[in-house]
């Protein structure tokens, strides 16, 4: 194989988004039926919570055929013509010679996407809405307000935090110059429901993570603002309302069909509460192709029905089982083509952005099996600080990782908040990126979530991250090294004001999707380029150019190229490993993808218990919340 002398810009333009000879390899086997990982977790098992995708929709005909096999029914999904179901593993074979089965995956646990406590407090500030220039369009009078923004998550304790928003300019240090408005104005919080098996009635978080990615979101600073207060915490549209749909229990675990079927239940409220953004903090391993997992189907649902869907990409950039430096590490759904995708940097305890980093943990792309080319955009998520549920298993099981009184108060000592917590990961950038695209639709109601999405990547800040960062970790002694390409970063620094800019300019807004590249590997040259749809809004205009997109001089292209990457930026200089175990014929992409997924995600197709969730996979307690979980600070 040659080594990688450089990566081309020039896009190759195609009818549509291709799977690579794995994923084809893998749905036309000798159970097309089946995804992979079903047919492993089949052997000895003995029942499997299954999804069944059929051609036409599920009716009390194919109710009937499953229970007749065995199976227990669970939830019809409507949107996918597809229910979920336990069935005997001995039955899979009847299943699939149904014809009007489509496809059978395994119903997979999936979890929330924080990168977890460490075990001292934060003492120093991290900031969320300044970086992104969000106080910009707060002073054109846009908060957000009349947008529904659904949070499918852990759920949502209510806070005067969600009540009416603290005024616009009481935001920054010293005094507040105006009073906190009334309590009595009333939650934002409009609509709850659970999605939780045997918990359906309620909707309340007793795990702390949703609580805190909607304070990121819609948090109006009411508990922070005020005379004593020398710091107030503000999501980034703290005038939406909250949509809360609780799919995760108290350990923060829940399940494909729990999602599919709330973002079902989003889809079917969008015109009761003008939901245009679902926020998915939330995600786990890649085991088949986008073009057939359920979840990753259903988040199209939502897309093309009109609603902005914002993903983490996960926070498993510090898994080497490959060799690949984090590389090949975005979670399903964030690898679906057409879900706006967001990484996690570091502010550096600034508001500037001249000092930002990479946080190590952020996943990178290209996507597993697909090569979609992840995350789109990236945005402030380390140690950042917002609405906590005091009760909740994530302050009771980590009470060293609290933000003190003194730290936003004129109270001195050590005392812990009782309203405020921070955390680290992609969940908590998605929820700034879900703020800004709330924002943005309240300026720009018209504008479609692949004209959003396009604006907000063209319009990201590409210039201002440094070519290399790094981090060691305090316990291990290991440093983990960020090449800040757009494997890394995507498109860049997430700038609301830009793109707000952007899209006031008067200039007529081009049409299509903005599905994102697919990376393409050349194995003759030893070149990586991105295939794009030809009918994306940037597939036949210049719209979507590397010069465009990336920068001119993005991630240091030698020879004054516009390459999208050089050898010495994504792979680093003294690199070429990294590069060998990504693209290598055996390793993630090639023939031995079934064999990689086991190294990647873990020794169980079911569980993905070794590599992703740590010791405990039912609960992820100990990879993904441990106190000994990685941060960057």
């Amino acid at each position: 194989m040659k080594r990688l002398n450089h990566l081309s810009a020039t896009l190759l333009l195609a009818t549509s988004a291709v799977l690579n000879s794995s994923a084809q390899a893998a749905l036309a086997g000798l159970h097309p039926k089946l995804s992979d990982d079903l047919q492993k977790a089949s052997v000895g098992a003995g029942q499997l919570p299954v999804i069944v995708q059929y051609n036409n929709a599920p009716d009390d005909t194919s109710d009937v055929k499953l229970t007749r096999m065995g199976g227990r029914l669970g939830l019809h999904l409507q949107s996918l013509r597809a229910v979920s179901s336990t069935v005997p593993a001995e039955s899979l074979q009847s299943l699939e010679s149904d014809p009007n089965v489509k496809h059978v995956s395994l119903d997979h646990p999936l979890g929330a996407r924080g990168a977890g406590p460490v075990t001292s407090i934060a003492t120093s500030a991290e900031y969320t809405t300044d970086p992104i220039n969000a106080p910009a369009v707060w002073a054109k009078g846009y908060t957000g307000s009349g947008i529904g923004v659904a949070v499918i998550d852990s759920g949502i304790n209510n806070s005067l935090d969600f009540n009416a928003a603290a005024p616009i300019g009481a935001v920054t240090n010293g005094p507040a110059p105006l009073p906190p408005p009334a309590p009595s104005l009333g939650s934002r919080i409009v609509y709850s429901q659970s999605f939780v098996p045997n918990e359906t009635a309620i909707t309340t978080d007793a795990f702390g993570h949703g609580t805190h990615v909607a304070g990121l979101i819609a948090g109006g600073g009411f508990n922070s603002t005020g005379p004593v207060y020398t710091r107030t915490f503000k999501g980034v549209a703290p005038g939406v309302q909250l949509i809360n749909l609780r799919v995760l229990d108290e350990n923060g675990v829940g399940s494909d069909s729990a999602v599919i079927q709330a973002i079902d239940t989003a889809i079917s409220l969008k015109s009761k509460y003008n939901i245009r953004v679902i926020n998915l903090s939330l995600g786990r391993p890649i085991w088949e192709s986008y073009a057939i997992d359920p979840l990753c189907q259903e988040v199209e649902k939502a897309w093309k029905a009109g609603i902005v869907v914002v993903v983490a990409a996960g926070n498993d950039g510090r898994n080497l089982a490959l060799n690949t430096e984090g590389y090949g590490t975005i979670e399903a759904q964030g690898n679906d083509p057409y879900v706006l995708t967001v990484g996690a940097l570091n502010t550096m305890n600034t508001a500037a952005i001249t000092d930002d980093v990479m946080a190590s943990y952020s996943s990178k792309g290209p996507s597993f099996l697909d090569h979609v080319s992840k995350p789109d955009i990236i945005a402030p998520g380390n140690l950042v600080t917002s609405v906590l549920n005091a009760t909740s298993n994530l302050q009771i099981n980590n009470p060293t990782f609290f933000t003190p009184v003194s730290f936003y108060t004129n109270v001195k000592g050590a005392k812990p908040s009782m309203v405020y917590m921070p955390l680290s990961g992609t969940s908590m950038s998605t929820g700034v990126a879900s703020g800004a695209a709330a924002l943005l639709l309240q300026a720009n109601p018209t504008v479609t979530p692949d004209q959003l999405k396009a604006f907000l990547m063209l319009n990201a800040n590409h210039s201002v991250m440094p070519q290399q960062s790094s981090v060691t970790d305090a316990t291990s002694g290991m440093t983990y090294i960020d090449y800040d390409d757009a494997f890394t970063v995507g498109a860049g620094y997430l700038d609301v004001a830009a793109t707000y800019n952007a899209l006031n300019s008067g200039t007529p807004l081009p049409s299509g999707t903005a599905m994102s590249p697919v990376a393409a590997y050349n194995p003759d040259s030893g070149t990586v380029t991105l295939v794009t749809d030809q009918t994306a809004l940037w597939g036949a205009t210049a719209l979507w150019g590397a010069s465009n997109v990336y920068g001119a001089s993005a991630f240091n292209a030698p020879s004054g190229q516009t390459a999208l990457w050089g050898a010495t930026a994504l792979w680093g200089a003294n690199d070429p490993a990294g590069f060998t175990a990504l693209w290598g014929a055996t390793a993630l992409w090639g023939a031995g993808t079934p064999a990689a997924a086991t190294a990647l995600w873990g020794a169980s197709g079911t569980e993905s218990s070794t590599a992703l969730w740590g010791a405990s996979s039912v609960t992820g307690s100990t990879a993904l919340w441990g106190a000994s979980t990685p941060t960057d600070k």
